[in-house]
């Protein structure tokens, strides 16, 4: 007979590293140059006025100066009118 009891195998049990996306800077906070405002997948929010865009779409800060959240509407290809958010660094 076995000392041991038999081990099963523990598949499916790791978890990825979570990311940490989201708004860093909100409304109206103050900001430096380089600062990381957005984290996202994709360009939900767009970059507005002394607003960069990094390779992974993170929105940073061009310019020292406040935070400033507003909408643009767009008009897509086939006709149809989408409300974006947009970030601006206003000095």
């Amino acid at each position: 007979m076995s000392k041991v009891k038999a081990g099963g195998t523990a598949r499916n049990l790791t978890d990825s590293k979570p990311k940490y996306l989201g708004v860093k800077l909100s409304d109206g906070q103050k900001t430096k140059v380089g600062s990381i405002l957005v984290r996202q997948r994709g360009t939900k929010i767009l970059a507005g006025e002394n607003v960069g865009v990094g390779k992974d779409h993170t929105l940073y800060a061009l310019k020292p100066g406040t935070v400033k959240f507003s909408e643009k509407r767009k008009t897509r290809f086939d006709g149809k009118v989408k409300r974006y958010k947009v970030v601006n660094v206003a000095l």
